[in-house]
């Protein structure tokens, strides 16, 4: 396909809290195609964060999104070669790549924390995220302070 679009899959909201992100991040958190076993993850991981978190006043769905907010990046680098150099270009990130980042990484650091089940674990890193600590919000930060030290090379965008 060199010239045509890739035409864009429509995915369906989940049942229980009937939002598109949710289950985009289920489709990026199942393993092997069990989609089952990584709903219940996130419900679980859910219910976690809303005991935790009953004095904040939030649904833990809201406390998620915010957390997913807070590890979003907005500015990414990618390698240019320009006369022999690789440049690392500070470029914008679309919207989609953005919320697939920020979903990739949460799950990515939620999986490397220490705890007994998944659902565990995938809750304390929303609740680090939502309060700006834990892995993927470093990410986010080291991502951002690349892109700062090469700002000067920011005009060799195409």
């Amino acid at each position: 396909m060199r010239k045509s679009r890739l035409k864009k899959r429509i995915i369906l909201p989940d049942s229980k809290f009937n939002d598109i992100l949710v289950s985009k991040f289920v489709n990026k958190l199942l393993y092997e195609g069990k989609k089952n076993i990584a709903l219940k993850l996130f419900y679980d991981a859910m219910e976690v964060v809303a005991t935790k978190t009953k004095e904040s006043g939030l649904e833990p769905l809201d406390y998620w999104k915010k957390a997913l907010e807070n590890i979003t990046p907005n500015v990414e680098v990618k390698s240019r070669r320009v006369g022999g150099a690789t440049f690392q270009v500070p470029t914008e990130i679309r919207q989609e790549r953005k919320v697939a980042i920020s979903i990739k990484n949460l799950i990515e650091f939620a999986r490397k924390r220490n705890g007994r089940t998944m659902s565990e674990k995938l809750a304390a890193e929303i609740i680090a995220a939502y309060n700006s600590e834990g892995g993927a919000f470093k990410r986010k930060e080291d991502i951002h302070k690349m892109a700062e030290a090469n700002k000067a090379f920011s005009h060799f965008r195409f």
